[in-house]
């Protein structure tokens, strides 16, 4: 399967997501927040780093709980800047 190039925006929304988890897990470690959300540290790691831009829904959602973030919070933190 190929899969389809990222967009500009696309990746710049993937860096906005890396950069809201890192801040929410503070001093928690990336295993910690990971095993708290039933995912790998190195999934997390990837969706950090913005070498996994474009997570899954469900992944979101549970990085998100583990972090006590709300998805609402997520969307408008990691939404396209308007022009």
């Amino acid at each position: 399967m190929v899969r389809t190039p990222l967009t500009p925006e696309e990746r710049e929304r993937g860096e906005r997501l890396g950069r809201l988890l890192r801040e929410a897990r503070g001093e928690r470690s990336m295993t910690e927040v990971a095993a708290n959300a039933g995912l790998s540290a190195e999934t997390l790691r990837k969706i950090e780093t913005g070498r996994a831009p474009t997570p899954a829904f469900f992944t979101v959602a549970a990085l998100a709980g583990a972090l006590g973030l709300s998805l609402d919070e997520v969307l408008t933190r990691c939404a396209p800047v308007p022009a």
